[in-house]
């Protein structure tokens, strides 16, 4: 075995990093300064509701891709081969369901937060748990997302582990701090760019020196790199068609339906026509990026075939393995190794960035402002850039904790991706299930939340138990596509060779990490309803309009009426209001600071706009798109959309 090899920078690389540095900056000065120079809480957290389709859609894509995807899936199809590939029919679904459930809803209830739908849905217990819960998972992981990264590439190029650490975290938290959420879907718009430049140079640049791509494409064949459709259901099996386009379906809704990061993009957009848009817009971007990674790990394969520099000890882990292989293909081309730098980075900057921003959010609206209702608009935005600042110096101080965690820092992304199928399934019965009361709203994400630390520390104390070494610090076991909701713990599964078959509890813990966050919101959902049910289901006239989207209704289109009657299931969809007033709601929250919206007023409105819908018989019926999607026909809702 080797010694670890370091490759080194040259001037014109760090000057590259420097520049994205400074215009990532400069992005965040400009809009700290210019237009409404960020002096309310609607601009500062929700851009104004202004954006457009375009930039929205980009930032989607930004922060769904993480630094450590950037250097995960390369490694993942080297040593795996293509089936990774598969996870791409699983966009389909998961962000079709977004765009026609999750944003309606979300969007014409005018929220700020996410968690505000489920004080007006079940009550402020819930909304507050589901707060705490997002806070936990994201300043767990924010911290261990922007050092590992730096810390594979000091292992590879001895680039400063420490100064890279503080620049990125200062640089992110000056510019989400002072300008916003313009600044940072602006930033990740142009990290976007970064991003696809830097793994491009590196596939054109590594194809050329590997002979072309038809004979990477050969190497790929001869070395079984190109995967078939493996059909196998078994939910233990990491990786088959199923668990990746099945199973990736509700990884997707997690990031893309309910994460707060998302959902505030979606609230950002100018309408909900464009907010819907982003979403198709963000599907072939997607599609491009996972075909980028599956041929950057091609391309790898071709240089290297078997003999990896992982296995003569050059590196030490995957990931690091990447980074030697852009080194190695960029060593005689001063300055793009640099651009891979600064495209690894922006995968770290736009994570980031979106967590102080959205952390800053759930804090203001979900815990700050119900207790001060009266707060001074101005005070309120100082009180917002103020949370943003001080989130940043907290992602900071986790890396530090993460530089002394060790191995235990897998522990930690596991930790987050625990927690993005509870919250998925709290949303869900929320949403679709009517009957839900609050009882069985924190019953049930206790259930989910029990049951994933339960198979992920059962999962990790197996693994020790059986003697396997893990190594110190292995980011290919971490998000390879979805860096928001649903890390993994494929780390801590075993490279698919052949064992014998588990059973009972041992089973359980091997299930296919692309299963858990389906698993875990599963039991959110069940346990949910059935503590409803026993604790007596919330009656159809105590509901908050355009909480619930109809889809039960839909579904059990062929019971009798009593019977749909009995299960909740006969919403205010079917009454088909010809306008409802939502000025007053809005000028309420305006007035609130964006405060979420009493439900006992929203019914009181709901009843008052019934009484006068004779008066308003002849109104344009456009207005129809501010309705709650409860609201609406079916006719109606395919029209709005």
């Amino acid at each position: 075995m080797g010694e670890v090899v370091q490759m080194h920078f040259t001037t014109v690389d760090y000057v590259i990093f420097a520049v994205l540095l400074v215009a990532s900056a400069g992005i965040g000065l400009f809009y700290a300064f210019s237009g409404g120079r960020q002096r309310t809480t609607q601009e500062f957290l929700m851009a104004d509701r202004s954006m457009s389709c375009l930039p929205v859609s980009l930032s989607l894509l930004a922060t769904f891709q993480s630094a450590v995807a950037i250097l995960g899936a390369p490694s993942e199809v080297y040593t795996y081969g293509t089936q990774y590939w598969f996870l791409g029919c699983s966009y389909f679904l998961g962000l079709l369901i977004p765009a026609h459930v999750f944003i309606p809803v979300f969007y014409r209830l005018r929220l700020s937060s996410a968690y505000e739908y489920l004080e007006l849905r079940f009550n402020k217990t819930v909304r507050i748990c589901g707060t705490v819960t997002f806070i936990f998972q994201m300043v767990i992981y924010m911290g261990v997302v922007l050092y590992a990264p730096a810390l594979a590439l000091n292992a590879v190029t001895g680039f400063d582990l420490w100064g890279a650490v503080l620049a990125m975290g200062l640089v992110c938290t000056l510019y989400t701090a002072l300008g916003g959420l313009k600044a940072v879907i602006w930033t990740d718009v142009f990290q976007t760019v970064v991003m696809f430049a830097g793994q491009l140079a590196v596939i054109v640049v590594g194809t050329s020196q590997a002979g072309g791509i038809t004979e990477v494409w050969r190497k790929a064949v001869n070395g079984s790199r190109i995967s078939g459709l493996d059909l196998n259901p078994d939910p233990l099996q990491r990786h088959s068609f199923w668990t990746l386009s099945v199973g990736g379906v509700f990884l997707m809704l997690a990031l893309y339906g309910v994460n707060q990061a998302q959902v505030q993009r979606y609230l950002s957009s100018r309408t909900e026509r464009e907010a819907v848009m982003s979403c198709y817009v963000v599907f072939p971007c997607q599609q491009v990026v996972l075909c980028l990674g599956c041929m950057m790990g091609l391309v790898m394969f071709a240089r290297y075939g078997e003999d990896s520099p992982l296995d003569k000890g050059y590196v030490k882990t995957n990931d690091q393995m990447v980074l030697y292989f852009v080194m190695d293909v960029f060593r005689d081309l001063p300055g793009l190794s640099g651009l891979f730098v600064a495209c690894l980075f922006s995968g770290a900057l736009s994570t980031i960035s979106s967590a102080f921003n959205s952390l800053a959010t759930v804090t203001m609206e979900d815990l700050i402002k119900p207790h001060f209702p009266n707060m001074a608009e101005s005070k309120a935005t100082l009180l917002s850039k103020g949370l943003a600042l001080v989130y940043g110096l907290v992602c900071l101080a986790m890396a530090y904790i993460a530089s002394i965690m060790g191995s235990v820092l897998q522990a930690a992304f596991s930790i987050f991706g625990m927690l993005g199928g509870p919250l998925l399934g709290l949303f869900c019965l929320g949403m679709f299930f009517p009957w839900a009361n609050p009882i069985g709203a924190v019953v049930g994400l206790a259930a989910g939340l029990v049951m994933a630390f339960w198979i992920g520390i059962g999962n990790f104390v197996m693994r020790m138990s059986a003697a396997t070494p893990l190594p110190p610090l292995n980011t290919t076991a971490l998000p390879l596509f979805d860096n928001m909701t649903t890390t993994v713990l494929t780390s801590l599964v075993t490279t698919p060779t052949s064992k014998p078959r588990l059973t009972g509890v041992e089973a359980l813990y091997s299930l296919s990490y692309m299963w858990y966050s389906a698993h875990n919101s599963a039991t959110v959902v069940v346990v949910g309803l059935l503590v409803s049910l026993l604790t007596g289901p919330m009656k159809e006239k105590d509901l908050t309009p355009g909480t619930v989207f109809p889809v039960l209704g839909t579904l059990l289109f062929f019971l009798p009426e009593r019977y749909k009657e009995k299960l909740c299931c006969v919403t205010p969809l079917t009454q088909k209001p010809k306008q409802i007033d939502t000025q007053p709601y809005q000028m309420a929250k305006k007035e609130g600071n964006g405060t979420a919206y009493c439900k006992e007023d929203m019914v009181t409105e709901f009843k008052e706009a019934e009484s006068d819908r004779a008066e308003t018989e002849d109104e344009d019926l456009d207005t129809k798109i501010a309705l709650p999607s409860c609201q609406l026909t079916a006719t109606d809702q395919e029209t709005a959309f």
